[in-house]
């Protein structure tokens, strides 16, 4: 799959997800299959800028590319400003945020409310791409609600701007994250444009992936919290998409020493003290589909420093490998 210059290894793009996307999680689902992985959405208020945690989303060292930033806001020219200033910090695609249904997101009118008002749309894209010279991306929504599905309208308006790629959630606003995803939308927007279009929504599993790609045409697949607690998710479905089968599932201690690098790289990337808590969701992530995991998450989320973390951790999954119990 092409965006712009950047040919990517294969077609699946971890999907940029606030609060966790992060550069960590970035790395490890790269290294770990994924061919693209789109960073937190740093906001287009300058303001903000200076902030601890928008300086830590400008923080892109060591990070394999193409590094592919998402911006969010509702202003031309303050979303062309950000574009640049993230270009100036290593941004070498930038995606624009017009799909989340988040409400303090909503009430500024970015994100996906922004559908609402389709010349905007325009304005918008039209100062991004003309404010960089690298590729510019999109992701949107089916629409703003069930009635008003004009995400093919929007498709049309980002291919005329000159928009290299274009994700879809198979969702409207309205919708948030509840129901099922529905792929027909995301079908007839491909059917329209010329430009690269990915699918994204309720896709958890090889199988999945392969029915959503025959089900819509699309180029390539956004996988968001299917990725959460299973990094390893993108070799899965790169594999099955190669081949038709279907790789054994990770052992508890392959999954115990992923996840205490992943934690170390945390730590690193936080310090100790906020690594710890911001380690907490990761580990019940990883955690949630096996036996007794509600005590142990109980347990683990009150260990206060990085030792009794690991500890914990350790503890846990050595459990699980001794009894054989660790769910697929």
């Amino acid at each position: 799959m092409q965006i712009g210059p950047y040919k990517l290894a294969n077609r699946l793009i971890l999907a940029p997800m606030a609060g966790v996307t992060d550069r960590p999680f970035r790395q490890l689902c790269r290294r770990l299959g994924a061919g693209l992985a789109v960073s937190e959405m740093v906001t287009a208020d300058a303001s903000l800028w200076g902030s601890r945690k928008t300086v830590r989303r400008l923080d892109h060292r060591g990070e394999t590319g193409p590094i592919s930033v998402q911006i969010v806001g509702a202003d031309p020219a303050r979303l062309a400003a950000a574009a640049r200033a993230n270009v100036g910090h290593g941004a070498q695609i930038i995606d624009i945020n017009m799909g989340c249904p988040a409400k303090k997101v909503c009430k500024t009118a970015a994100g996906s409310a922004l559908m609402q008002d389709e010349s905007l749309v325009g304005r918008i894209l039209d100062a991004v791409v003309n404010a960089v010279e690298v590729p510019v991306t999109l992701k949107i929504r089916t629409g703003w609600d069930r009635d008003n599905r004009n995400g093919p309208a929007i498709a049309r308006i980002a291919e005329q701007a000159g928009i290299q790629a274009i994700a879809v959630h198979g969702r409207t606003r309205a919708d948030r994250f509840t129901g099922q995803a529905e792929y027909d939308t995301i079908a007839d927007i491909k059917r329209q444009v010329r430009i690269p279009v990915l699918a994204n929504g309720d896709i958890d599993s090889p199988r999945k992936a392969a029915a959503v790609l025959a089900h819509t045409g699309a180029d390539g697949l956004l996988i968001g919290r299917a990725a959460q607690g299973r990094p390893w998710i993108f070799r899965e479905i790169d594999h099955y998409l190669s081949t038709g089968q279907h790789l054994p599932a990770p052992g508890p201690g392959w999954v115990c020493e992923l996840l205490l690098e992943h934690l170390d790289q945390l730590y690193s990337f936080y310090g100790p003290v906020h690594g710890v808590r911001v380690a907490r969701k990761h580990i019940a992530w990883y955690s949630r589909s096996q036996p007794d995991s509600a005590g142990f998450r109980q347990q683990v989320n009150r260990a206060e420093n990085t030792k009794e973390q690991t500890r914990l951790i350790k503890q846990y999954f050595s459990s699980l490998e001794s009894t054989g119990e660790m769910a697929a």
